[in-house]
């Protein structure tokens, strides 16, 4: 069962996105996701608010989780955060693993 961690971070003066731009070019981002478990690490911007990114990051199971969090990564991240002085809202969900039910695809165009 996998894991999807989604994480907002929020900040003022375009510090969320700078903060996301800078692990996308310093190369930080890339390296998460080649870890071994991680299967998404993507930054979206919210439409109604342009303050906040939106980290989508999905790993294969807890011990993946655990083990990103035990990597040198997280001291990047955290130094990240506290320069663009970012707060954070977590939410966490387990992975449907059985996909789509028939009656939703119906509302799907592929």
């Amino acid at each position: 069962m996998s894991i999807v961690v989604n994480i907002y971070y929020t900040g003022t003066g375009g510090n969320a996105r700078k903060f996301a731009e800078e692990m996308e070019s310093s190369g930080t981002a890339s390296k998460i996701r080649k870890e071994e478990g991680n299967l998404r690490y993507e930054y979206f911007i919210p439409m109604a608010d342009r303050e906040t990114v939106l980290l989508i990051d999905c790993w294969k199971d807890q011990e993946a989780i655990d083990r990103h969090h035990a990597s040198p990564m997280m001291a990047k991240i955290a130094e990240l955060r506290e320069k663009y002085d970012l707060h954070m809202r977590v939410e966490r969900y387990a992975a449907d693993e059985g996909g789509i039910p028939e009656a939703d695809r119906r509302f799907m165009k592929e």
